[in-house]
């Protein structure tokens, strides 16, 4: 089985492109043959070490967090999928590695594949949407009329978000750069900051949610636009006590992430509104119920560009630059 990987982290470094066996199949397992593979920041930010606290992965690593492909074999006490399904999944982040040509993943995490996307369309789904999902519906709680600010719209996270906001009733308010407005309007975006002119800080107030994803300049000045009770949300970091517990993190790394996270939750507490860093986790069952609103029509995906498997560094690259419209995806097949 060929695959991409690296052997240390490095910022910047080059995924090596090595052989192997194909990955172990456990009892409750699935094993796909990986059609396409979704890239995200996360692979390179993994890449660079930038996680190596707080998911110690064992190296060599298979990068990868975004899978579309088809059941070639499953666990003895595998139930929910057979052989020849399609299917798309974000892999436990424990059980990494899209960038080849098979994964094994429990059937737990992973979904039928929309029956109206391409190999290549859902994988670049389920890593965002699954983000989207459980910030407005699992931790914010969305209702119909309320003001949601979403920063950076029309990258990948954010072009999504912007489409399930809209489902779930809300008011959509999205920063993007002026080349961008007509992509987000078309997703659904109420309203729209061009962050290179525009102080959203200044112009918006009232609001409930705003989902970060940028740096924490950013992230600082978007408890300006919170009204009292509203919720700051961010998925760039910093990481806080509750992640850690989360997490599973010793009690040295739970007072770290304390420690990095105080100015913000301060900040937050002063303003009478909630600050949480939310680090999405699989689930093949909100996948699922992603798949509904991609066949009815509800959610599209956007994507940027498709690059051949063999050019995997590549893409990691464009993604790490951060300027992509939408997803960027890996043809493996």
């Amino acid at each position: 089985m060929k695959s991409f990987q690296i052997d240390r982290y490095a910022k910047g470094g080059v995924l090596r492109l090595g052989e192997g066996p194909e990955p172990e199949l456990r009892e409750n397992d699935v094993l796909v043959e990986i059609h396409a593979a979704g890239v995200n920041p996360l692979d390179s930010k993994i890449r660079d070490g930038e996680f190596k606290l707080v998911l110690p992965y064992r190296l060599p690593l298979v990068l990868g967090n975004d899978v579309a492909g088809v059941v070639v074999r499953v666990g003895a006490k595998v139930r929910q999928f057979k052989p020849g399904d399609e299917v798309y999944a974000r892999p436990a982040q424990d059980r990494i590695g899209t960038f080849a040509e098979y994964i094994a993943m429990d059937q737990a995490d992973v979904a039928m594949k929309p029956k109206n996307l391409t190999m290549d369309e859902a994988a670049s789904i389920p890593l965002v949407a699954l983000t989207a999902w459980q910030v407005f519906v699992e931790r914010a709680n969305v209702q119909k009329g309320q003001k949601v600010l979403i920063h950076a719209g029309s990258g990948g996270v954010g072009t999504i978000a912007i489409q399930i906001a809209k489902h779930l009733g809300a008011h959509v308010t999205t920063t993007t750069s002026a080349a961008n407005i007509a992509l987000v309007k078309g997703l659904g975006a109420d309203a729209v900051i061009d962050y290179k002119n525009d102080d959203f800080e200044k112009a918006l107030r009232g609001y409930d949610v705003v989902l970060n994803s940028l740096g924490r300049n950013t992230l600082e000045k978007s408890l300006a636009v919170l009204k009292p009770g509203g919720k700051l949300i961010s998925i760039s970091g910093p990481p806080d006590p509750d992640f850690a517990r989360q997490n599973g993190s010793g009690w040295l790394l739970q007072q770290v992430m304390r420690l990095l996270s105080f100015g913000i939750r301060r900040k937050s507490k002063r303003r009478g509104v909630s600050y949480s860093f939310h680090f999405m986790t699989a689930n093949g069952g909100q996948l699922g119920k992603i798949t509904s609103l991609i066949e009815a029509g509800h959610i599209r995906p956007v994507i940027d560009r498709v690059f051949p498997f063999e050019r995997t560094n590549e893409a990691l690259d464009y993604v790490a630059k951060g300027r992509a419209k939408g997803k960027v995806v890996i043809a493996v097949k």
